[in-house]
């Protein structure tokens, strides 16, 4: 069984987590310049056996897309492009923001690491993951 990689893609960076070989447990790995996603993904894919990508389907409250869907359908062409044998699917992930930043609150993280960007992307793609592991 391969490991499932969940992306909460943004125009700057992207959040990273993945699941254990058994799909388990989900765990935040890592936040990627955008830029440097594709090339980040080619080397993990190296050395990991990945069999799905999630990827955060950002909608407004009445479900219709969400103004950043415009950059995130061209990255998914070629996602797909790129890794053609690995699947992916899409996840709601209104709310994955303010979940993470409240999560963040809970485990007692002070002030100033609460505003780092990055882990919040982190933890939003956990949570992303985490859901649709709930979910299966």
């Amino acid at each position: 069984m391969g490991r499932i990689l969940a992306l909460d893609f943004g125009q700057k960076r992207t959040g990273v987590a993945i699941t254990d070989e058994l799909q388990i447990i989900a765990s935040g790995l890592t936040t990627v310049a955008t830029s440097e996603l594709i090339s980040f993904l080619k080397e993990y894919i190296l050395k990991e056996n990945v069999e799905l990508f999630l990827v955060g389907e950002p909608k407004q409250m009445d479900y219709s897309a969400s103004q950043s869907e415009a950059f995130i359908v061209p990255f998914l062409k070629k996602l797909e492009k790129k890794f053609p044998n690995i699947p992916i699917k899409r996840v709601d992930e209104r709310f994955t923001s303010k979940m993470a930043f409240q999560t963040m609150i809970d485990s007692g993280l002070k002030k100033g690491k609460r505003k780092n960007k990055a882990l919040v992307d982190e933890i939003s793609a956990t949570i992303i993951l985490q859901s649709y592991l709930y979910s299966k």
